[in-house]
């Protein structure tokens, strides 16, 4: 186990705040990026204290395997435009920046008033696009990690902490 439920709550919580005061006023849509961030999600947008909107954007570069195939896919797009408005992207895991550029690219095309970026896990080691996120929950290394939304295959995404994926249990699939 890498990070804690009650961690993760907490940490979920204080960023809930944070953009709450930073949005307060401002017309707010997060764009949640699957299917990944979905519990993240979930959990922030009940911690904003803002009227908002939530929209959904699935990229993908992973498949099956633990790294990134560097081929970032849209597989869904947004059911909504966000043409004027503040856009806050909501990510579960920062790791190459290869698909948050892309995603990035992607909605900056749509013409939104700002565009930033939250991500519950960032992995700066293995970055290899200059990507910062605007609201961070945890700093991580670089281990390949499953549960609270993240996966392996689709699986262990339903676990409610967040562990480190054995050799082991990649190499099963």
């Amino acid at each position: 186990m890498l990070i804690d439920e009650g961690t993760i709550a907490r940490r979920v919580a204080e960023l809930g705040e944070r953009i709450t005061e930073d949005y307060r006023g401002r017309d707010l849509v997060l764009v949640a990026i699957l299917k990944g961030s979905l519990t993240f999600t979930a959990d922030l947008m009940r911690r904003i204290a803002l009227p908002l909107s939530v929209d959904f954007l699935e990229a993908c570069s992973y498949g099956s395997s633990t790294d990134s195939s560097g081929a970032v896919r849209v597989l869904k797009d947004l059911a909504n435009p966000i043409e004027g408005r503040d856009v806050l992207i909501v990510e579960d895991v920062l790791d190459s920046g290869l698909t948050l550029n892309k995603v990035t690219e992607h909605l900056r095309a749509k013409s939104p008033a700002s565009l930033r970026l939250v991500t519950l896990l960032d992995k700066p080691a293995r970055r290899r696009v200059a990507i910062t996120p605007d609201y961070r929950g945890f700093e991580i290394p670089n281990e390949f990690v499953v549960g609270y939304g993240l996966d392996h295959a689709e699986r262990h995404r339903n676990l409610p902490f967040i562990g480190v994926l054995r050799p082991e249990a990649a190499n099963r699939g």
